[in-house]
């Protein structure tokens, strides 16, 4: 069982799964389908991605911390450099845009990839004869 520092072979370590999409089984590339959509399934080893919930619980979370550090940086190069609006517009809307997107990928691959790792799985009521 994978936890903690111990990683069987082939498994990318969580935060390297997390920055490039990687399958947190066999390590191939294939963990996402398009932007924020993960994959059914990867297309090397067959791990099933639908089973983790990892659902978007980091979207608010990460989009939060995103702004807030974007805007302080807004905030800054206005009171130092006081650039026209349109600067602004053309600056910040991509960076945030790209910032969010990037943001999702990254904690949404953290999450499942934890989840695989630590084989977290949906609790279960265990019968017991007392």
């Amino acid at each position: 069982m994978p936890t903690g520092d111990h990683i069987q072979k082939g498994q990318p370590p969580v935060w390297r799964a997390a920055l490039f999409g990687l399958c947190p089984e066999c390590g191939a590339s294939t963990l996402f389908d398009g932007a924020v959509k993960f994959e059914a399934r990867c297309r090397v080893c067959s791990l099933d991605y639908s089973r983790y919930n990892v659902g978007d619980g980091p979207a608010a979370f990460l989009t939060l911390i995103i702004g807030a550090l974007l805007i302080a940086i807004a905030l800054t190069l206005d009171a130092l450099v006081r650039p026209p609006i349109w600067v602004h517009i053309i600056l910040w809307v991509p960076l945030t845009a790209a910032a969010v997107v990037y943001g999702l990928r990254v904690g949404k691959g953290a999450l499942l990839a934890s989840e695989h790792q630590r084989q977290a799985a949906e609790g279960r009521k265990v019968d017991t004869d007392d």
